[in-house]
């Protein structure tokens, strides 16, 4: 089976930097796998994208090198195993709030005995190969995204879930939900407690610290506070951020320094 790069670099101790696809094109596609990202996300939950686009996107990115991911909408599992019968090399899940979601969601990715996930690889044998079936559950990523008071308070117990890699913190909602307003940046100083309790557990016990950012220096200031798989802002933030420079250089302004905040 295809081995999954992502896994190979974490033992490593190399951070992912990982890219985001909300607008349903493979050619987008296609172009993010081709920049340098050691993985790339399609987001079929706050992503304008649905299954047939979701499905063109990944056989674009399996034309490069980036492993391909997959943000599911919610937890269930006929989701979850169809983008992993479509060739996703990972999930990414959101709002995982207990140690049984996250039971849940892992067992939804892994074939039995230590899962549920139904027999039907489909397209993931035609990428992950002949052998896809019996590998599967070793190369599979599974992130849980912590993004409510409650998966704060859990947070012990989800990272203790068997077959997680990880978690994945969505900033804007962790942020809305501990201060009352959605801010990626929020300096906070429960934002700033809770993103610093998440990165100190999951070194302790060795899983993946995850988050979603605004752009690539806040990608780089994340790693340096110990995240080790952090995304640099989506597709959409990426375009209007270029435009937005493109237009201001053209007409002799100042670039400027506002936009989406991302989710």
């Amino acid at each position: 089976m295809r081995v999954n790069n992502i896994k190979r670099m974490l033992a490593e101790n190399r951070p992912i930097i990982n890219g985001w696809l909300a607008i349903p094109s493979s050619y987008s596609a296609e172009i993010m796998g081709h920049q340098g990202y050691d993985a790339v996300t399609v987001d079929l939950q706050h992503g304008m994208i649905d299954f047939a686009s979701a499905l063109t996107m990944l056989q674009a990115l399996s034309a490069t090198s980036v492993v391909p991911l997959v943000r599911v909408p919610d937890g269930t599992p006929a989701q979850i195993m169809r983008v992993l019968d479509a060739g996703a090399y990972g999930v990414i899940c959101p709002m995982v709030s207990t140690a049984e979601q996250a039971q849940r969601f892992v067992s939804a990715c892994r074939y039995p005995p230590q899962g549920i996930r139904s027999f039907g690889p489909a397209r993931g044998l035609l990428y992950g190969g002949a052998d896809y079936p019996q590998h599967a559950n070793r190369e599979i990523l599974t992130l849980a995204m912590i993004e409510t008071r409650e998966g704060l308070t859990h947070l012990d117990e989800i990272l203790e879930t068997e077959g997680l890699d990880g978690v994945f913190i969505g900033p804007n909602d962790l942020s809305l939900t501990l201060t009352g307003a959605a801010s990626a940046e929020s300096t906070h100083p429960e934002m700033l407690s809770a993103i610093e309790r998440v990165v100190s557990r999951c070194r302790e016990k060795n899983k993946i610290a995850g988050i979603f950012c605004t752009s690539g220096a806040a990608a780089a200031q994340r790693i340096a506070e110990g995240f080790n798989f952090v995304t640099p802002a989506n597709d959409v933030m990426q375009l209007g951020r270029a435009s937005r420079e493109a237009i201001a250089l053209a007409r002799g302004n100042a670039i400027p320094t506002t936009g989406s905040s991302g989710y």
